[in-house]
């Protein structure tokens, strides 16, 4: 009967709480995909490029939103619980309060595991694959890409303004500025704006080109200004690359990488070290957005556990009690106050280990601490 009750509780604990966390993050995601629509409008790019896309940050957007899920869920569920009377059916058939916590945190510890797997494997390698299908899809030339009365700045270098478009698909009054580097002076910058009063884009074997009529073109290299105009003219777009970030960040990387970074640069000289040499974005200088990625996937998750004993002070307090809603709030925004403090905590990630060390001790601190809390409070009682 035990096992049933036991079976009960977790069953509509986990219900809420995979119904919160999938509620949530499908809410964020559809926000985030509108953002994500640039891909269309601004690069050009496909629908399946975008969609593909999209769907791949949906495990970052989940892991992220899985402790706040996890305690609100958890908490409303045992204050139901408690509200209903629900409780009293567990304490009247002999079950120990402290048994109830131990088998909630033993399941705290099983969420961690898993949370843990998502933000170290499952979260890095679909960033890494939706940032390669950026990367390896093929930008697209369409008849929308250039926007009237609005400046596309979507290539490198290059910014395009036209007044209007005709049915036809010609533009009027084309307004072109393109930036080119000055190998002597990098400090100076040379650039080409040029103008036309009408012009259409073309593909020609696959390679977008913008037929420009009637305009003029001024350059200026060398603080040397020259012009020209011109009856008719081309543009080549297939030279310029676009403006979306196609180099690996670091929240891609694996964590083996990351762990092998880290333990390269503490050993230099050593087998972890040579390998540092093959791993993108590991350097000295990026050593604290290293370690402040590798907390982020193995120490944020610690704070699960502490998150659940929160919400089990909810069986401390009796409903017969005068304050007991004044309890659910102050235990709430405990809860809040953790998951708040343990983001905030990736603010305080150094690039050495002997500086974080107060940061990976500490969850493991307040969790020792809040069961201590319930053993004294029920077992020692009870004895």
């Amino acid at each position: 009967m035990k096992k049933i009750l036991y079976r009960k509780f977790l069953y509509d604990c986990s219900i809420f709480f995979l119904i919160s966390l999938i509620s949530a993050s499908i809410i964020i995601w559809v926000f985030q995909a509108v953002n994500y629509l640039d891909l269309i409008i601004e690069d050009g790019r496909n629908y399946w490029v975008y969609l593909n896309y999209s769907i791949l940050n949906f495990p970052k957007i989940a892991s992220k939103i899985l402790p706040f899920a996890f305690f609100f869920s958890f908490s409303y569920v045992i204050a139901k619980y408690e509200l209903n009377n629900e409780l009293l059916i567990y304490w009247n058939f002999g079950i120990n309060k402290i048994n109830v916590i131990n088998f909630f945190f033993i399941f705290s510890l099983i969420l961690l595991i898993i949370q843990i797997f998502i933000t170290s494997f499952v979260v890095p390698k679909s960033q890494s694959l939706a940032r390669l299908i950026i990367r390896s899809s093929d930008y697209n030339f369409s008849s929308n890409f250039i926007k009237v009365k609005r400046f596309n700045a979507a290539l490198n270098d290059v910014t395009i303004y036209t007044d209007s478009k005709n049915l036809d698909g010609s533009y009027n009054n084309i307004y072109i500025k393109r930036n080119t580097k000055n190998l002597i002076n990098k400090k100076q910058n040379n650039f080409q704006v040029i103008f036309a009063k009408k012009g259409f884009l073309q593909t020609d074997n696959n390679m977008p080109i913008l037929i420009l009529f009637d305009g003029k073109s001024t350059n200026v290299v060398n603080d040397k200004v020259t012009n020209f105009n011109f009856s008719k003219s081309q543009f080549d777009l297939s030279s310029f690359s676009t403006n979306t970030i196609l180099v690996t960040k670091t929240q891609e990387l694996s964590t083996k990488e990351l762990i092998i970074c880290i333990m390269g640069f503490q050993k230099k000289g050593s087998l972890f070290y040579e390998k540092t040499k093959t791993i993108r974005n590991c350097e000295l200088k990026n050593l604290d957005n290293i370690y402040t990625e590798l907390y982020k996937r193995l120490g944020v998750p610690f704070y699960i556990p502490i998150l659940m004993l929160i919400s089990l002070l909810l069986i401390v307090h009796s409903k017969e009690r005068k304050n007991f809603t004044k309890q659910r709030a102050k235990i709430f925004i405990y809860g809040l106050a953790v998951i708040i403090f343990s983001e905030s905590t990736l603010r305080f990630v150094s690039d050495t280990f002997q500086d974080n060390i107060f940061l990976i001790i500490f969850p493991i601190s307040l969790m020792a601490f809040l069961y201590s809390y319930f053993l004294i409070k029920f077992k020692f009682k009870n004895r």
